[in-house]
């Protein structure tokens, strides 16, 4: 689709203002970046952001849209330099959890983590096994130290991963049963294809497994509100339950293909499944079940 196309798609699915719901919404999945020589971009960032995405305008889309907390993931562009991030929670320590990164395949990361956790209040760890051999250090001896580390410091275990890397966690969740572990964006299992989703609901007889649904608008082949992975989120939410669902933005990496409030929308008005009850825990207290805030 041409720019000027999407440009027009996004006019005309416009959403109108809606009052704040009776509970706060939580947003569990930000990134945050600036262009600051104090916070560079790590050496392998070839190709950095051309605009920010600060924390202030993060905190504008957050009350125009009744958004009253937010988790921030780590963005890999700073790959294991959390310094930005750090300094937005010293500076926002009521309205944003950190969740940061350590370099999986340092023998080093689970004390990196504790200075991170104990140090400068992240809240947890996130880690990105791609589906390459590149990524197979998740079956690998540094593991289970760095998950021990994690249950240890009660900071739960984030993954971003492809859905054919749930068996390989599976036996890591089995071994740290009081780690909370949340998986990122549905683990991008593909629409149309249900045996692999499978994979994910397999992890939902580990009670302290919570899934992120928030890659609709990623994983779909239509325009807002992606109604071709709605009979996916179902199967999830019949799976798991609302309780151990939490929606979630991906801003600003959400904005070439939605706006900010449409990934809020998609979830509080078009998921038609969804009860106020759900929502309530969906937009809400299934985050602060993982993040509580004060």
């Amino acid at each position: 689709m041409h720019r000027r196309e999407f440009s027009a798609s996004l006019l005309a699915s416009a959403i109108p203002a809606t009052a704040a719901p009776n509970y706060r919404i939580v947003d569990s999945h930000v990134h945050v970046w600036k262009k600051d020589p104090r916070f560079p971009w790590a050496p392998e960032t070839k190709t950095p952001p051309e605009k920010d995405a600060s924390a202030e305008m993060l905190l504008q889309l957050m009350k125009q849209h009744h958004v009253e907390r937010t988790v921030i993931i780590q963005v890999i562009h700073y790959r294991w330099d959390n310094s930005y991030l750090a300094s937005v929670l010293k500076q926002y320590p009521k309205m944003f959890h950190g969740v940061a990164r350590v370099n999986p395949e340092d023998p080093a990361a689970p004390d990196h983590l504790s200075k991170l956790v104990t140090e400068q209040r992240f809240r947890g760890v996130r880690l990105s096994p791609n589906a390459t051999a590149a990524g197979d250090w998740i079956q690998g001896p540094l593991m289970p130290p760095l998950w021990k580390r994690c249950q240890e410091l009660k900071a739960p275990m984030t993954l971003l991963m492809p859905v054919t890397r749930c068996p390989d966690v599976s036996g890591l969740i089995e071994k740290h049963p009081d780690l909370t572990v949340v998986i990122d964006h549905m683990a991008d299992s593909p629409i149309g294809k249900p045996r692999e989703l499978d994979k994910l609901i397999e992890l939902k007889r580990y009670p302290r497994v919570f899934v992120k649904i928030s890659h609709t608008w990623s994983l779909s082949k239509q325009e807002f509100p992606w109604r071709d992975t709605h009979d996916q989120v179902r199967r999830l939410y019949d799976a798991f339950g609302p309780r151990r669902l939490m929606w979630g933005t991906d801003w600003p990496v959400s904005e070439h293909r939605a706006r900010y409030e449409q990934t809020l929308a998609v979830v509080r008005d078009e998921m038609k499944f969804l009860n106020e009850e759900d929502k309530s825990w969906m937009l809400s207290k299934t985050v602060e079940r993982v993040w509580p805030f004060r």
